[in-house]
């Protein structure tokens, strides 16, 4: 048993081995007999009588059917086949669809469902599950409910218009129909896509006897409302009254609900987006054909035709748009042209009755066409879609007690999907192998590209005789064109006629029959007919009244290009042969899956299993082919881990669990069973087995061991239901810590919503935990983004309740920064900083060249003391603080003289070479004055009234911002440095004052002008003009 992700317990295939002997095995490769035919039957016998209508051939679906409703397709049994490996669960068509969706989307590979089987053996079912499931599990997108609701609803209609009540089954699909049905990347059903084939359109003239015509004539006049019916002239009445549906005798059957079919369809029109215009001219077209039908004729004195019955030539003109006289005309006479001059000539009775049968089939036939293509306009999505898989249900191998043209295209299908179907099993069986590194062994099977070849060969296939003969001037016939395949396929080993036969054989073969050796067996076909239903011709005349109809589905179905158009149209057989040829390259470009549909019991009887039926038809299915070719290498295959899991118990090294990798688990298990060589391989994921005894011996092991096992799993069943109490009393635990955690965070949230509300408030009980809630956050906020530096201007933003405190926080933060930082600090570092912030103070915006000292720093001197004369140093001592070179420029001719500037901690020297020329203290010092300029002048003021000094000092300097400040705070005069914009004045001896102008130039230069000023010139910065000016 397996646990479901649903918690829902599983039964694994292997399980139903043990009662193998009461329900058969559930896939056929575990047959020990499986050349028998009759023990694939008996197996199937088993099953069906259990009600166990799946049966695997591998990974190939075998289907009888129940006649009975089965609780074995309900929502429920959908998700318990939602992504379930295939062989986790009994054999089940949901296991199938769900497979091949699984691969869709894993391997990103288009898929294809190949659904075959006569008729009533349940393919139409099939598809119809497999499309509920798909609309079922599949993910959903907000616009694809539509296209899901199509996909099913486009079932119903294609039934009422394509299928009927045969001898074999009451709902026989008359066509072939393969379904794309189109996913996104998501795996959502997005759209989808029709192909039909080979419509029975001789089935609208004509009906065997118990069998009906299509579904939807029935529906209609069971079911249509009063005014539709008196619109289309029909009555709510027997279908007798018409010729169409007579034929088969056979108008009503207990099994089939016509008006409730009738309700199914006009709702699935409605949804699958047919307007009431289209609903109403696709029943004038069905009405049409019934009408056409009991258009009678007869001759009359002259011998030519006429029309008897006035009034359905009058609603059959109404109906499909057309003139009654033209109408009347091409019904009783034909066109032809010939050298370009067109001629009419009358038709006989019996031409007359073809060429209205032709009509109706010709117009059925393309409306048909016209619906599945209306079908897929509206399934279409605009989303390209990512993958695909296709439905093929399609008409089995047919073989009647009278076989014609339809059963021989139907049968030559067959053969192509039997070429196809064993060629790919080789293919799916080499592939696997060749993944699990086990040797590939050539099989030996029947290749019936014989066959195909001798139907579909060119020039020498029995589809190009017959389209030959048909093209042929002259006098062809069917018993022409049986004389030729005589002549051109004479000696084949797969063909044979009456004539070519031997006795014992000729008595089995009629006149008019010739013999193909299928795959599937013999079968007869008669001719009669082949020639007529090849051509499928439909007089010009009747075309181009059809061309002027004023139904627009007709005039969409035939079209004047038709016409115009001087080619014959392709033959039925060729169009079908290429037709087939295309959906072979469909299918594959896409990875096959297989549903092998059977019919028990001629008779549609629940629980009655007809053995001859059923091997009749597992011969024409291929089955025991296909499971030859699949028991040629290993009959079973599992993943480690499945194979493990299942038999782990029979081996004390792998019981209860296995730790180490899976192959090496599965080796040692194999080995303790005592497994041969040659009964087993092991492959990369897989145990190959050879023989179903080999599995069987191992199963019935697995039986004898489940009773030790269930003594021990009892033993600790005590243990296990205390650790479930204490489980449940923990958990109870946890839910109510849960519960209160849950109510605490509800009152803290409601709390904190109030709190929002009220945030600019006063604050209340109501407000006071979000506003705490606000100070903490914006204190931790603060917390965590602290400047790092004095610099650091950044700074939380603060909610405006906390404003004020965020300034005064700011201000203690930045204090306290600058607090660690001056304890930090170097005696010698804070000693510049002490200049630099003086010299800011002074020069900061004032002085050009100021911004350009800022990076420099100041040095102690300027001037070392090898510079400084020996003299003079001793005669300040060790006073000496600070020392520059200057430019003094005298008081006569204002003449560059080079000195030394001197700074003590009482006065400011001024020395040239070893004497001193001028000291002044600081005392005496008035002030220092420069200009704004970029230059490195500055005055020393002092006063006039000392008589030892000779006026004002002028000096230029190349440090002048570190030698002013140096000054001024020695001096004690940083309050009197006086910087100006224009000019500077200083004074002379003997009461005289000079004016210095300041010009801004480009190089540096000093001179004296005319007018006495003396010019000075900075590079790239300043001029400057001395006056002197006597006062």
């Amino acid at each position: 048993l397996l646990i479901g992700s649903d918690g829902g317990v599983r039964l694994v295939m292997e399980s139903a081995l043990s009662a193998r002997d009461r329900v058969g095995v559930q896939d056929f490769l575990l047959l020990e007999n499986y050349n028998s035919e009759a023990a694939f039957i008996e197996n199937l016998r088993r099953r069906y009588r259990e009600g166990l209508i799946y049966t695997y051939i591998g990974s190939v679906l075998v289907s009888v059917n129940p006649y009975r409703e089965l609780e074995i397709y309900s929502k429920q049994n959908m998700e318990r086949h939602r992504g379930v490996n295939f062989y986790e669960i009994s054999p089940h068509i949901f296991a199938l669809a769900d497979n091949s969706y699984r691969a869709l989307r894993t391997e990103r590979r288009n898929q294809c469902i190949l659904i075959s089987g006569e008729s009533g053996a349940g393919k139409t079912e099939a598809s119809k599950k497999i499309l509920q499931y798909y609309t079922h599990i599949c993910p959903t997108r907000n616009n694809t409910h539509t296209i899901r609701e199509r996909l099913l609803q486009s079932n119903p209609v294609l039934e009422a218009f394509g299928n009927a009540k045969t001898l074999r089954n009451d709902n026989s699909s008359r066509f072939g129909k393969y379904m794309d049905i189109q996913f996104d990347y998501k795996g959502a059903p997005i759209g989808g896509h029709i192909l039909n084939y080979l419509l029975e359109k001789s089935r609208v003239a004509h009906q065997n006897h118990g069998e009906r015509n299509f579904h939807i004539f029935y529906q209609l006049l069971e079911g249509g409302e009063e005014p539709l019916l008196k619109r289309l002239g029909l009555e709510k009445t027997n279908p007798q009254h018409y010729h169409y549906l007579v034929k088969g005798n056979c108008p009503r059957v207990s099994s089939i609900n016509d008006k409730n079919g009738w309700k199914v369809v006009r709702n699935a029109l409605t949804i699958i987006g047919f307007n009431e215009e289209e609903i109403q001219e696709l029943m004038e077209i069905v009405a049409s054909v019934l009408h056409l039908g009991n258009i009678q004729f007869g001759e009359d004195e002259e011998g030519e035709t006429h029309i008897t019955t006035g009034p359905q030539l009058q609603y059959l003109s109404q109906l499909l748009g057309v003139d009654g006289s033209v109408l009347q005309e091409a019904l009783t006479h034909k066109k032809i042209v010939a050298k370009g001059e067109e001629m009419i000539s009358p038709l006989s009775l019996e031409q007359a009755l073809s060429a209205r049968d032709s009509l109706a089939k010709a117009i059925y036939g393309r409306a048909f066409t016209w619906l599945v293509q209306k079908l897929n306009r509206s399934l279409a999505f605009k989303v390209k879609c990512s993958s695909i898989i296709g439905l093929l249900d399609i008409y089995g191998f047919e073989v009647f007690q009278h076989n014609s043209f339809e059963q021989f295209c139907i049968n030559y299908c067959n053969e192509k999907l039997q070429q196809l179907f064993i060629e790919l099993t080789l293919k799916s069986e080499q592939e696997e192998y060749e993944a699990e590194g086990i040797v590939w062994e050539r099989v030996k099977y029947f290749n019936n590209k014989i066959i195909c070849d001798l139907v579909e060969e060119k020039h020498k296939g029995i589809i190009a005789v017959l389209d030959e003969e048909c093209l042929r001037r002259g006098d062809a016939s069917d018993i022409t064109f049986l004389e030729k395949l005589e002549d051109t396929l004479g000696g084949h080993a797969h063909f044979v006629t009456h004539k070519m036969a031997n006795g014992k054989i000729r008595k089995a073969i009629g006149r008019e029959e010739f013999r193909l050796v299928h795959y599937a067996g013999e079968v007869n076909y008669n001719v009669s007919g082949f020639l007529d239903k090849n051509n499928d011709l439909l007089y010009r005349h009747l075309k181009e009244v059809l061309c002027q109809s004023g139904n627009h589905i007709v005039s969409q179905c035939f079209h004047a290009d038709e016409l115009m158009d001087q080619r014959r149209p392709e033959t039925a057989a060729t169009q079908f042969k290429l037709s087939l040829a295309k959906l072979m390259e469909i299918l594959m470009s896409k990875e096959p899956s297989y549903v092998r549909c059977i019919k028990p019991n001629d008779a549609k009887q629940p629980g009655r299993f007809d053995e001859v039926l059923v091997r009749h038809q597992v011969k024409y299915l291929g089955l025991m082919e296909n499971l030859r070719v699949r028991r040629a290498g290993f009959a079973y295959r599992r993943n480690y881990e499945v194979f493990l899991e299942r038999y782990k118990s029979l081996c004390p090294d792998t019981w209860p669990n296995w730790r180490g990798k899976l192959p090496e688990g599965v080796a040692t298990l194999v080995k303790h069973l005592n497994y041969k060589p040659e009964e087993y391989k092991l492959g990369r994921c897989k145990i190959f087995i050879r023989f179903p005894r080999t599995l069987f011996v191992t199963e019935d092991a697995l039986e004898a061991k489940k009773q030790t096992i269930a003594v021990t799993l009892q033993s600790a069943c005590l243990f296990h239901l205390a650790v479930i109490v204490i489980q449940s009393w923990w958990r109870g635990v946890k839910g109510r810590r849960k519960a209160m955690h849950r109510r605490q965070a509800a009152d803290t949230i409601r709390k904190f919503i109030k709190g929002f509300i009220l945030r600019n408030e006063p604050r209340c009980p109501d407000n006071a935990y979000f506003l705490d809630h606000v100070r903490f956050s914006f204190l931790m906020k603060v917390k965590r983004n602290l400047p790092k530096s004095v610099l650091d201007k950044s700074w939380p933003r603060p909610p405006p309740s906390l404003t004020e405190a965020s300034e005064h926080l700011h201000r203690m933060c930045i204090r306290n920064l600058v607090n660690d930082y001056c304890r930090r600090i170097q005696p010698e570092w804070k000693k510049q900083l002490e200049q630099k912030v003086v010299a800011s103070a002074i020069f900061r915006g004032q002085k050009d060249c100021y911004p350009r000292s800022v990076p420099k720093l100041f040095v102690a001197t300027r001037l070392e003391a090898e510079e400084i004369n020996l003299k003079v140093l001793q005669t300040l001592g060790n006073d000496n603080k600070y020392g520059v070179a200057v430019t003094k420029y005298d008081r006569h001719g204002f003449r560059a003289r080079m000195r030394q500037l001197l700074l003590t901690t009482s006065s400011a020297v001024l020395v040239q070479e070893a004497k001193i020329k001028q000291r002044i203290d600081y005392g005496t010092l008035l002030g220092i004055s420069l200009s704004s300029l970029s230059d490195g002048f500055f005055v020393l003021h002092i006063p006039s009234t000392d008589s030892k000094q000779k006026g004002d000092l002028v000096l230029q300097c190349d440090h002048v911002i570190e030698a002013v400040t140096k000054l001024a705070i020695m001096a004690d005069k940083i309050h009197n440095v006086n910087i100006s914009q224009d000019s500077i004045r200083f004074a002379i001896a003997r009461g005289k004052e000079g004016v210095i102008d300041f010009t801004s130039g480009s190089d540096l230069r000093v001179v004296k002008t005319k007018n006495g000023h003396l010019l000075n010139a900075l590079y790239l910065m300043c001029y400057f003009w001395f006056a002197l000016l006597n006062l």
